[in-house]
């Protein structure tokens, strides 16, 4: 049972000087919910990702009565410094491509959220040596990107999204670089990961499998969802 709304998001509107590429999205996500977001390419799907994930900002939010609440706070009332602070303390991502530090091996990688929150240096080593334990990461410490494959990178970044125990996950295309045994691992432990650790996550994906899996399928055209299952 889900036990409050961990987004609700009212008339988000984003345009590209004439190009509207979200026209007043409207959407709900439950705590612990695992919700994808489909549709073709250039449908706003990543746009909308990353206005819920306070990359993006929305456009004009007081004349289009936009409101986004995330764990219960207004983020379009936040300023910038608090939104970074808010960012860092409530939300994970996990994108297609990893964003791995390639002068970082994969211990100094998963905590470089935790040292940007202010976390004592051991305890965020003994955190993301819990998660790389985890993931099956534990002979993989000290090596660096280039030297783990893509399976192996993006549990490093699964990691990394989770070194500071977010409330929210967003997940642009997670299984996008992947072959299909290691992204079928990766779903799974989505749903593993919500089970033990309570997350909710927001998954934008082409990966039909990955999105009948999901507690609930938003589809996107043209910048509006068209149907909810």
């Amino acid at each position: 049972m889900y036990l409050y709304l961990m987004i609700k998001a009212e008339n988000i509107v984003k345009k590209f000087d004439d190009l509207e590429v979200l026209k007043n999205v409207s959407l709900t996500i439950s705590e612990k919910e695992i919700v994808s977001i489909v549709g073709a390419s250039g449908a706003g799907k990543t746009t909308l990702l990353q206005i819920l994930g306070t990359l993006e900002k929305s456009t004009e939010p007081k004349r289009y009565n936009t409101t986004i609440n995330i764990a219960g706070q207004d983020i379009t009332k936040m300023k910038d410094a608090e939104l970074s602070k808010f960012r860092n303390e409530n939300i994970g991502f996990i994108f297609q491509f990893h964003q791995l530090l390639p002068e970082f091996n994969a211990l100094e990688n998963i905590c470089i959220p935790a040292f940007i929150k202010k976390t004592k240096k051991s305890e965020a080593e003994n955190r993301a040596k819990e998660l790389m334990s985890y993931l099956g990461l534990s002979n993989r410490l000290t090596h660096k990107p280039n030297q783990l494959s893509g399976g192996e990178q993006q549990r490093v970044a699964v990691a990394r999204a989770l070194i500071n125990q977010p409330k929210i996950v967003f997940a642009d295309e997670p299984s996008g670089n992947l072959d299909s045994k290691n992204a079928e691992e990766l779903h799974e432990l989505f749903f593993k990961l919500r089970d033990e650790f309570g997350q909710t996550f927001v998954i934008v994906t082409h990966n039909e499998e990955l999105a009948n899996m999901t507690d609930r399928k938003l589809v996107m055209a043209d910048g509006l969802f068209q149907t909810e299952m």
